[in-house]
This record gives C-alpha cells, structure tokens and sequence, in this order.
C-alpha cells in the first residue's frame, strides 16, 4: 500500500462556495502512483468547509450561498461567541454543518468524481484568508 501526504494553501477567496477540484489535483500528482484508493482532503480551520457538488452550473454554488445565509442568520442576539464580527459564528455553525472533509475514491490515478461533481471550498467567512488544507491519498 501506498500512502502520500500533501499540504495545500489556498489563496484567499471572497465569501462564497468555490470550486477547488483543479486545484487540489494539481497540487497532489501523487494520486497517478494510486490504481485503486482512496483520497482525503481535509480544512484546518473552523469557520470554511469543504462538500463535493454541481461543477457545470455556477447558479448552484449561489443558491447554496443564500441557503446557508437564510438557514444560519448574521447578527443573531444569542449569539455568545461574536467577538469577531457579525460573520463569526455562523461560519462556525455553516462549518459544522457541511463538514471539515471530504473523500474521494481513486481509480487508475485519477479522482473517481462522477459527471457533474467537483470539490467546493465553502468560505463563510466575509475575510476568511488563506485557507490551509492536508491531502492524504493511500491505495495500491
């Protein structure tokens, strides 16, 4: 078995859900060592998140941006945890919700992405900043 690690740093991107597919794969060449395996790719930090979606049309990372804002409101009084701004804690609860990982199955060294998907870098914060992200791939 074959196992490769791979830190990633994306540049700054506004607030939004961006598609990080190309990316991540240009970062990580090792994957074509892989026949058969399985890809991680992780967000270390607490206010983005990362999900696999719509690639083709650009009208669905929007939507998903209005949802997540409806669903998690800004400027919430009961919010404790809001030293940060108005952006602070629902980008927590956004990043809760939609998770701190991804996987991905790998297949003759390439990303095993069905037709229409791609990888969302999902930034809640309005002045996120560089966000780091760890790549493990392992298989045979």
């Amino acid at each position: 078995m074959k196992i490769y690690q791979q830190p990633l740093q994306l540049k700054a991107k506004p607030r939004g859900f961006h598609l990080i597919t190309t990316e991540v794969t240009q970062a990580f060449p090792e994957i074509r060592e892989i026949k058969t395996g399985i890809c991680q790719v992780f967000i270390q930090h607490t206010s983005a998140s990362l999900t696999i979606n719509e690639n083709a049309d650009p009208t669905v990372r929007k939507d998903f941006e209005m949802y997540f804002n409806k669903a998690v409101p800004e400027n919430d009084p009961n919010y404790l945890h809001d030293e940060e701004g108005a952006d602070d804690m629902p980008a927590h609860l956004k990043a809760a919700m939609l998770g701190s990982s991804v996987m991905i199955p790998i297949r003759n060294g390439r990303f095993a992405l069905g037709t229409w998907q791609g990888i969302y870098l999902c930034e809640h914060r309005n002045y996120g900043g560089q966000r780091n992200l760890l790549l493990t791939a392992w298989g045979e």
